[in-house]
């Protein structure tokens, strides 16, 4: 297997499921209500939703530098966008855009010649091995959250801990 393909599996994982450490977004947001994304269950914390529109713009963000766009999107509106409307429609966009957008990313990477992987994405930046690792990171960072957010909800979490055999088992 490719590397690229390698991360594009990591980046399917920590969507879709099957990532080592627990549930993965997809997961993690069945059945999350537009009410229950806009929460704010956590004083001065960010909500579920905001949570899925940052992850959204940063996979975006990579796919851009990706084609040669800076996208220099630390610290903007697109960094940290609010929600306009917190209704099941724009929750269901908002989670269709997040879809879409990890798609793109996946079959982006897919494109990827092995041996540019070390080259910085863009001059002045990380190669696109670190800074698509960091795309992974970064998605199961703000997971982890998204789950905490869960708890605080009383929400489940869709958390199952992988079964490993007992060290004391034959």
């Amino acid at each position: 297997m490719r590397e690229a393909e390698r991360i594009a599996e990591q980046l399917r994982r920590a969507h879709e499921g099957g990532a080592w450490h627990g549930p993965a977004l997809n997961e993690l947001l069945g059945g999350v209500t537009a009410a229950q994304a806009a929460a704010r269950p956590v004083p001065g914390a960010h909500t579920i939703w905001e949570l899925v529109l940052h992850v959204e713009a940063w996979e975006r963000a990579a796919l851009r530098r990706l084609g040669g766009d800076p996208a220099r999107i630390y610290d903007t509106p697109e960094d940290w966008s609010g929600i306009d409307a917190a209704d099941e429609g724009a929750w269901r966009e908002a989670l269709a855009r997040l879809a879409a957008t990890g798609a793109e990313l996946r079959a982006a990477v897919l494109r990827l010649e092995d041996a540019r992987l070390d080259e910085p994405i863009l001059p002045e930046m990380s190669s696109r091995y670190v800074t698509l690792h960091g795309v992974v990171q970064h998605t199961l960072y703000h997971a982890g959250q998204i789950a905490v957010l869960k708890k605080a909800l009383a929400l489940p979490t869709g958390y199952a801990p992988p079964v490993t055999p007992d060290a004391t088992t034959p």
